[in-house]
């Protein structure tokens, strides 16, 4: 933003203060057999997604790789309630996942806040229907804490830089104290410099709100950043929509270093997956299709 009202600030770092939300209480998420296919134009069905088997432990940060158009966000709304399979079973702590599940909380590429809300009130938004004033207001500030905010709470969207509205969207998701949080390419939209700040601030607030993610990217980098494990999803061999093909474990604690050597190794192999040429082969670098669970 260029605008003499913009205001910037530096990534925030999680505080004692902000620890002291309620609880959000993190849940397993299984997905059996999952399909969904959809009505196509000549009247039969166009298949997007097939036999998706996938467990993703409470606490958990799920990466979802794939090329565009393969079902990734398709497989987020599956889990969110937003959207139903056509084929398979979706539960959450071991229920079903329901139309619009309260369970669950998503993220989106653009912040979407209200442009005459305020952002302390557009991340009153997402606290649970119910909530008493004072708890709400309460639990506002802390988040806004958290996510470097408590200063900018008067201000309205065009007022703070992009990356500060990305951070109040994903404040107004946490205001919901989601068991699961989904995120379909929530920092696509934003520079490479704001992008890494983001990525830091999710892992701060994770660790301070624990709850069980799953993130829609189509950044590489950015999923052996900030996952456990990274699910590649498509489809090669010549059957109508996309499958898991690979489910990869990323090594090492986060946060991780960026220019660690093993992960720039499993970057390639994993471009390779995605059928992108990683021009190995001009070094001498044998190329690799396959990626294998690690350790390989």
């Amino acid at each position: 933003m260029t605008s003499a009202t913009t205001a910037t600030a530096e990534r925030p770092v999680a505080t004692a203060a902000a620890s002291e939300s309620p609880a959000s209480t993190a849940a397993p998420v299984s997905l059996r057999r999952v399909g969904r296919a959809f009505a196509a134009p000549d009247g039969g069905t166009r298949e997007v997604l097939r036999d998706i088997d996938l467990e993703v432990g409470a606490g958990e940060i799920v990466a979802i790789l794939g090329p565009s158009g393969c079902g990734k966000s398709t497989l987020l709304r599956i889990i969110a309630g937003l959207d139903h399979p056509t084929a398979g079973h979706v539960a959450i702590d071991g229920s079903a996942v329901r139309a619009y599940d309260v369970r669950c909380a998503v993220g989106f590429q653009e912040p979407r806040l209200l442009p005459w809300r305020s952002i302390e009130r557009n991340v009153a938004l997402g606290l649970p229907r119910g909530t008493a004033r004072r708890d709400g207001r309460d639990h506002v500030a802390r988040l806004l804490e958290l996510v470097g905010l408590a200063d900018f709470a008067g201000h309205r969207p065009h007022e703070v830089s992009g990356g500060m509205a990305q951070r109040a969207s994903l404040a107004r998701a946490l205001a919901r104290n989601p068991e699961v949080l989904l995120l379909d390419e929530p920092f696509g939209a934003l520079d490479a410099l704001t992008r890494l700040k983001m990525q830091d601030l999710l892992l701060d607030v994770h660790a301070a709100e624990p709850t069980t993610v799953l993130l829609v990217t189509h950044d590489v980098d950015e999923a052996l950043q900030l996952a456990d494990r990274i699910v590649l999803l498509g489809s090669d061999d010549g059957r109508p929509g996309a499958d898991i093909r690979q489910t990869v474990v990323v090594p090492g604690h986060r946060p991780r270093d960026r220019g660690s050597a093993e992960l720039a190794e499993l970057r390639g192999r994993l471009l390779d997956g995605l059928g992108i040429d990683r021009h190995g082969a001009a070094r001498g670098i044998p190329a690799t299709t396959t990626i294998p669970h690690y350790p390989y």
